[in-house]
């Protein structure tokens, strides 16, 4: 009697996908929902994301992979570069670039104006710096710590600004580091809202808070969501533009 063959167990999907820039991470996701395979570049740039159906096969994966791979080099190559959050380094607060610096000892970090010197040359550059006091190896953390604490006094003053205007109080008010969404409301007005906001334009944060307080008295977004909302934020489109254009320049500012 012939012996059965027994078919080779499919080795397991990689970490990481091949693309002109490097090795760039990879995640896969089951979704007993999907009904077919969806890929995105995580917001920065940092990773492929594939969402799958439950128990789709490996081989049909690698597949589809090897099938998109000029689209995710072609994606990547448009993501924007990581900042990484380190002494020296620029990134964006309330829309202004602002230079990292680290003085140490017990210095609170703070934000002051930067001066040029008289005699240095007139080239454009940051008008302000964050100071960063403590051991070099907790800088980054500190660097996190304060833009978390900026980005929740602001939120909070926009969210009880418009909050008075439709008449309800948010439950509680949460700092988040999210990379799906950049605000979320549930039906008892619990608001969650990523830190990295705090980076954006000011009018940019308003948008955000009047889109997550409409959702108090709209828990959609259909005709009436969007009219509270613009009623809220006059310039809600001018966010919207803006979120969808430089979000993921945001979400590209990271430690390590």
């Amino acid at each position: 009697m012939p012996q059965l063959l027994r078919r080779k167990p499919e080795p397991p999907l990689p970490d990481t996908i091949d693309v002109a820039g490097g090795p760039l991470p990879l995640t896969i996701r089951q979704n007993p929902r999907a009904k077919r395979m969806i890929m995105r570049i995580a917001p920065g740039g940092g990773g492929l994301v594939v969402t799958v159906p439950r128990g789709m096969a490996a081989r049909k994966i690698r597949e589809f992979l090897d099938r998109h791979r000029g689209w995710v080099e072609e994606r990547v190559s448009r993501a924007p570069e990581r900042v990484v959050i380190a002494p020296g380094a620029v990134i964006p607060l309330r829309g202004e670039p602002t230079r990292l610096t680290h003085r140490g000892g017990r210095l609170v970090t703070r934000l002051e104006a930067l001066t040029n010197d008289p005699g240095a040359p007139d080239v454009a550059g940051p008008r302000q710096q964050l100071l960063v006091g403590g051991a070099s190896d907790h800088f980054s953390r500190r660097v996190c710590d304060y833009l978390r604490r900026e980005a929740r006094r602001d939120l909070e003053a926009a969210v009880k600004r418009h909050a008075c205007v439709v008449g309800l109080e948010p439950s509680a008010i949460t700092i988040k580091d999210t990379t799906s969404r950049w605000g979320s409301c549930t039906h008892d007005r619990r608001l969650a809202f990523s830190w990295r906001i705090v980076m954006a334009p000011p009018e940019v944060l308003d948008y955000l808070a009047a889109h997550e307080v409409a959702h108090f008295r709209e828990m959609n977004h259909g005709p009436k969501f969007w009219s509270l909302c613009r009623t809220l934020c006059p310039e809600m489109e001018a966010g919207k533009a803006w979120l969808k254009r430089h979000g993921s320049g945001l979400h590209a500012v990271g430690v390590g």
